[in-house]
């Protein structure tokens, strides 16, 4: 079973339509979507884009829909998040067009694939923006030097004080995965996991208050997680420069193959996995 994985497209037309291209010309059986799927600046339009323009409904939507009519049987399941770029005003549009079969809405849910169960989540520790509407505490209300907590910046929907403040990503994994058997879990974060090959962000020498950064920005919980439970593989983004400064695109925890389709370049960068054998995923990049 072929699956393809993209993730921080960020808006990029031409990265979505070397994206379709693709897949008209080598359908897979699945595709995942790991997050900030809309252009920079909360979707703000560009200087070629009409006022009135959509993008999840304009583009995203009407590119698949005519995927689909092409490719009919075989037109993939994609399954999407979205990430800390994406605001949250926007998930009504994403779970109408699900609504449509046009894609699986996955965040804090689980939906099978063949024999496998694919499970969505896309919240990211705290960051340096100020955008919170995909931001919790991770593992405590500790936030790093140069990061703005879950409690101030803004967000595009509101949410309570209580969440803000006590919500984390530790709690949320235990919610949604419980002591489940995660052996055919195939399991899709827009955050990385903490202190691996996929986390390591360009902050080196950076100070802040005469602290050092910490160059490793992904998630305590996720890294827990996948150490305690183990699921078949898992997906990444989020750190666009992690695989040029670390050399590789891919990790393992124990036994659970970790992938990243971030990338820093003006390429597309795609992930090819057979969740059958998964030593042998490449990374291309278009």
């Amino acid at each position: 079973m072929i699956c393809f994985f993209v993730t921080d497209l960020h808006g990029h037309r031409d990265r979505y339509q070397k994206l379709f291209t693709r897949i008209e010309k080598e359908p897979p059986r699945a595709l995942f979507i790991g997050g900030d799927i809309l252009p920079h600046g909360l979707y703000k339009h560009t200087e070629t884009e009409s006022a009135g323009f959509d993008f999840i409904k304009d583009f995203l939507a009407v590119n698949l829909a005519r995927l689909k009519e092409k490719l009919g049987a075989v037109y993939p399941e994609i399954f999407l998040i979205l990430g800390n770029d994406d605001g949250r005003a926007e998930e009504h549009s994403i779970l109408d067009i699900a609504s449509r079969g046009l894609w699986h809405y996955a965040h804090n849910r689980q939906v099978p694939l063949e024999d496998y169960v694919v499970y969505g989540y896309a919240y990211v520790p705290p960051s340096p923006f100020q955008i919170k509407d995909w931001e919790r505490y991770d593992v405590s209300r500790y936030v790093d030097p140069g990061c703005i907590s879950p409690e101030e910046g803004f967000r595009t929907v509101p949410v309570t004080d209580y969440e803000k403040k006590y919500t984390t990503i530790a709690k949320d994994l235990k919610a949604l995965f419980g002591e489940v058997n995660l052996n055919k879990a195939i399991c899709l974060f827009h955050t990385p996991p903490y202190k691996t090959k996929l986390d390591r962000a360009a902050l080196d020498g950076i100070m802040v208050d005469s602290v050092p950064m910490d160059v490793h920005t992904g998630s305590v919980a996720v890294a827990e997680f996948i150490k305690k439970l183990q699921p078949l593989a898992t997906l990444h983004g989020h750190i666009h420069e992690s695989a040029r400064l670390t050399g590789s695109w891919k990790d393992k925890i124990g036994q659970t193959h970790c992938f990243s389709a971030a990338h820093d370049g003006p390429e597309l960068a795609l992930v090819k996995f057979d969740p059958g054998d998964l030593e042998k995923a490449e990374r291309e990049l278009i």
